[in-house]
């Protein structure tokens, strides 16, 4: 939709914010005329120089005649007065907005020259956005690119003015935010007046030290870039402080309530209480900008949208390799040792956005937690009944896993809590863990369409143990009533239809747990206590299983990938790429941290063969299976896959997804409800092309991106995947490592 055009627009002021804005009214041609009205003649003629606006005023009231749009960007203390004066002579369709950083006051102004009955057009406005320069020649139409403009309609203001305004701010590129009035002060006054308050007063202390010429010669970047903002205008700032008195003086008694906290911690030597506040701000300030954009945890991931190219040619496929650790393990390293007694120290740990997820929820129940570095992460237990209220609602990213087994926890917590996710996981079911919960006597809400996220825990339920047969195999949902169950009351017990990975009896059992497993019936005792352990996170199988296919596929290929966990109820893969004829073996098996692993070693030395996926093997691969649909597309004849309706629900429809890129790529295959028939291409002793080049959508699946990534190896033309910046939610270091082994992957936004 294209924005509003208005017959006239009045600014009255012409500085910073008023001349931007009028660039943008310029370029993008919104306005048939613009004019303004400021005290000073010589802003006015520049202004009319640099063609902001057809004519000046120094006297408002000339400015404002048949304007429909007022824009008052003057000083706050300055509107009342503005107002008295051009209020007989405005439209009555006019609209009235403003760029003060301060609202209530603004609004006060209004009510003491209309009275309660204020103008419809009257919708107050807050660009935040700034420049160290002033005045009109600083002014640039881009000023508001990628920048929050709030707007603080009132109960009076008419529907048709509050989206005139937000399609003129959505014009200059802006982020439009529509809040309450109060709430717009306290927030500014704690993000933004704050901060400024702080650094005045930082800089007058150090001014009067009688070593202020060497403290301030010899200061660092950070006292620079903090101080900085102390260079702003006296006079305005003064006047915002007094404006905003009531909100920013709560904000400097929370500030000196926390500086005492911290100043205690020091003063007591405590290292543990001090490392681990240090760590959860630290932390904070990257999950706050991630959770707000709904965009993966880590800061230095700037991408929203990121795409693959593979440029075609004979590939080479060789080298050994460490893929990361395993997600499933470092997930539950972070739950099992936050609520256990005592300290646990977890080593090679997936420093991925999925499993910082969890570890940022548990940071936020005040559970102290150092790391991760190099894959080492140090937890700080609470016990059972340690975990804290979090200020806000859990953000766990694109982690079903997270979301799930933390749906079991939260569920036996003294608190409410919510979870919300990023645009993935809220279209992820959450029923299958929310309906066993209430069984238990849980008070859980999926409030999204669907049975979806976000889903709010009511506190407070005792539980009571369930006996649950599992009606489709997932061991998420089996872990997180087994996780209910730590805080019920009597036996919990889940039945599996068919053996699903078992990582968290493991752990449990490591962590001093009593975890019975009778066939497929798995139980526990509530009311147990967890005790701290060493963690070792052996290498993922899901993240080795690409480049174990990409070895399959390709002549003379050569890969070993170390240490990676062949716990049992995750080998389907290997066992599936064996019955396909893959020249595969397992060396040097060995016990890591109560989970077992070992080093797999493929050759790329014969054509694969089209098979009937067996069934019992598909809860084993469950996440592995986008790669092996790249297997079967270079296998030889028909490749069936039945029984795999879980596809269907995770990340993306993983079935339809690979379905419809590997047709792109012009592989003949049929989805099915449960699974998938796809013809193999691949001939006996033949090594050449068998995909033909495209664009993939991946639906920002990780999975889906780097299965066809490996589609590169046998690629006559260029493959580009869009949307793979979730690759980094479980293998950060994936390009990186196949661009090593042989591919050509380019990475761009």
């Amino acid at each position: 939709m294209s924005p509003a055009k208005f017959e006239k627009v009045a600014f009255i002021g012409l500085g910073l914010i008023g001349s931007s804005l009028a660039r943008v009214i310029v370029a993008e041609n919104l306005a048939k005329e613009i004019v303004a009205s400021t005290r000073s003649e010589k802003t006015l003629e520049d202004a009319k120089t640099l063609g902001l606006i057809k004519e000046g005023y120094t006297n408002p009231i000339d400015a404002v005649q048949g304007a429909d749009l007022v824009v008052l960007a003057l000083p706050v203390r300055a509107t009342q007065k503005v107002l008295e004066t051009i209020r007989p002579y405005l439209s009555e369709r006019a609209i009235i907005t403003d760029v003060g950083s301060t609202k209530a006051n603004v609004v006060d102004a209004a009510k003491a020259v209309y009275g309660d009955e204020l103008p419809v057009g009257f919708v107050p406005g807050h660009p935040i956005a700034g420049s160290e320069h002033t005045g009109v020649h600083a002014g640039k139409v881009d000023l508001f690119a990628n920048h929050k403009v709030i707007l603080t309609p009132l109960p009076t203001s008419a529907d048709w003015a509050i989206e005139k305004l937000i399609q003129l701010w959505q014009a200059a590129k802006a982020e439009v935010i529509c809040m309450d009035v109060d709430k717009h002060d306290e927030v500014l006054a704690h993000t933004s007046h704050l901060p400024h308050l702080m650094a005045f007063n930082l800089v007058e202390q150090l001014a009067n030290r009688e070593d202020n010429l060497d403290i301030f010669r010899y200061a660092a970047g950070g006292f620079r870039d903090f101080s900085r903002i102390a260079a702003s205008d006296p006079q305005m700032w003064h006047d915002i402080f007094f404006a905003n008195k009531k909100a920013i003086l709560n904000a400097v008694d929370g500030f000196e309530n926390q500086l005492a906290i911290i100043r205690k911690l020091i003063e007591d030597e405590d290292s543990q209480a001090l490392m681990g506040l240090l760590g959860h701000a630290q932390a904070a300030r990257q999950h706050f900008n991630h959770m707000l954009a709904k965009r993966p945890l880590m800061e230095n991931n700037k991408v929203t949208t990121q795409q693959f190219t593979i440029s075609p040619g004979k590939k080479k496929f060789q080298g050994k390799f460490s893929v990361p650790g395993d997600k499933s393990v470092s997930h539950r390293s972070i739950m099992f040792g936050a609520i256990a007694e005592g300290t646990t120290h977890v080593t090679g740990f997936l420093e991925g956005e999925d499993a910082l997820a969890t570890l940022q929820a548990f940071r936020d129940m005040g559970v102290s937690i150092e790391g991760p570095k190099n894959g080492e992460v140090t937890i700080h237990g609470v016990g059972v009944n340690g975990l804290k209220a979090p200020k806000s609602e859990l953000y766990m990213g694109n982690s079903g896993t997270s979301m799930r087994l933390l749906s079991g926890m939260l569920a036996a917590q003294k608190f409410d809590s919510v979870m919300t996710g990023d645009a993935s996981l809220t279209k992820r079911p959450m029923e299958r863990i929310a309906k066993p919960l209430r069984e238990m006597g849980a008070h859980i809400q999926t409030t999204g369409e669907r049975g979806t996220p976000p889903i709010s825990i009511t506190g407070n339920q005792p539980l009571q143990g369930i006996h649950y047969d599992l009606p489709m195999a997932s061991a998420q949902v089996k872990s997180g009533i087994l996780l209910a169950g730590l805080w019920a009351k009597g036996e919990t017990s889940v039945v599996e239809p068919e053996p699903t990975r078992d990582h968290t009896e493991r752990m449990l059992r490591a962590f001093g747990y009593d975890v019975k497993t009778e066939g497929n019936r798995i139980s526990l005792q509530g009311g147990g206590k967890l005790v701290a352990t060493e963690i070792q996170v052996p290498s993922d199988i899901s993240s080795a299983a690409f480049f174990m296919v990409g070895a399959a596929i390709t002549e003379g290929s050569d890969v070993t990938l170390e240490a990676v966990g062949i716990n049992p109820t995750r080998t389907g893969v290997i066992e599936i790429l064996k019955q396909m004829g893959a020249d595969l073996t397992v060396e040097n098996e060995r016990i890591a941290g109560g989970e077992p692993i070992a080093d797999i070693r493929i050759k790329g030395s014969r054509t694969l063969k089209g098979i009937h996926m067996p069934e019992d093997q598909v809860p084993l691969a469950i996440d592995e299976f986008p790669a092996l649909f790249i297997a079967a597309a270079c296998a030889e004849g028909r490749t069936v896959l039945t029984g795999a309706a879980e596809l269907r629900v995770k990340e993306s429809d993983r079935i339809q997804v690979m379905a419809d890129g590997l047709k792109i790529m012009g592989i003949d295959c049929t989805p099915t409800d449960d699974g998938i028939i796809i013809e193999g291409k691949g001939q006996p002793g033949e090594w050449g092309a068998i995909f033909a080049g495209g664009e993939i959508e991946s639906h920002h699946d990780h999975r889906i991106a780097m299965s066809f990534s490996m589609a590169g190896l046998r690629s006559s033309g260029e493959i580009k995947i869009v949307g793979t910046e979730t690759v980094a939610t479980s293998f950060p270091t994936f390009t990186e490592l196949a661009n090593q082994a042989g591919l050509d992957i380019q990475v761009s936004e």
